[in-house]
């Protein structure tokens, strides 16, 4: 299955080199979204060997990411791999998602941190904990780890997703069209990672605005 990595960035110059040097001992394409970085992502994402594609100014990770799947599949790839570039993410945690897509039946293979949370910050992890009851009860499928960024998608499932945010809900919409889809979601456990990393979620106005998406969803549902 010929797959590609997307890493959506935003000034991440700190891991990013380190990054894709490990990327690249379990997969060679790898497609950077340089989210209007100001410091020197791009380049080192260049001089790496990845395809870079820039946003003149900073549009969202979900911006970045329906610009990194509409490249992979005009490029043909058939599945994508999404990781963050500040390090959270672990290289060689790769195979077991290539593992997992033997299986001819999956759509969306997620990252599942809960399985040993131990190295999780206690809020993150509560909080992880009460999204991931609260989006499984949505869409009628048991997630363990909705906050999880590392991510691969089937090409079948991507060519059908309509995505209608910009933000960190894509994250959350993703599951909300697999399930109205009837793609088949997967779990995968992977190692939880905190360093020093900065995370670039506002914790008040993502938080409303994912509530807010939650809320047109849900009620667009009934309706």
């Amino acid at each position: 299955m010929k797959t590609c990595v997307i890493i959506p960035t935003y000034n991440e110059v700190k891991h990013l080199g380190s990054l894709l040097h490990e990327v690249k001992n379990y997969l060679s394409d790898i497609i950077v979204i340089n989210d209007g970085s100001s410091d020197s992502t791009a380049q080192v994402a260049a001089s790496c060997g990845a395809v870079v594609i820039t946003n003149l100014h900073n549009q969202g990770k979900g911006a970045s990411l329906i610009k990194g799947f509409a490249y992979a599949l005009e490029a043909g790839f058939e599945s994508v791999l999404v990781m963050d570039g500040d390090g959270q993410h672990r290289p060689q945690d790769i195979p077991k998602f290539l593992a997992a897509a033997q299986d001819a039946s999956w759509g969306l293979i997620v990252g599942n941190r809960m399985h040993d949370p131990r190295h999780m910050p206690v809020v993150r992890r509560l909080t992880n904990s009460i999204m991931s009851w609260y989006i499984s009860r949505i869409v009628g499928r048991s997630i363990p780890d909705s906050q999880c960024g590392f991510r691969m998608i089937r090409k079948e499932a991507l060519s059908r997703f309509n995505f209608s945010t910009t933000k960190f809900e894509i994250e959350t919409e993703m599951f909300i069209e697999a399930a109205r889809l009837g793609i088949a979601i997967v779990s995968v456990p992977i190692q939880s990672v905190y360093q020093d990393e900065k995370s670039h979620i506002n914790p008040f106005t993502d938080t409303v605005r994912f509530f807010r998406y939650m809320f047109r969803r849900v009620w667009t549902t009934k309706s």
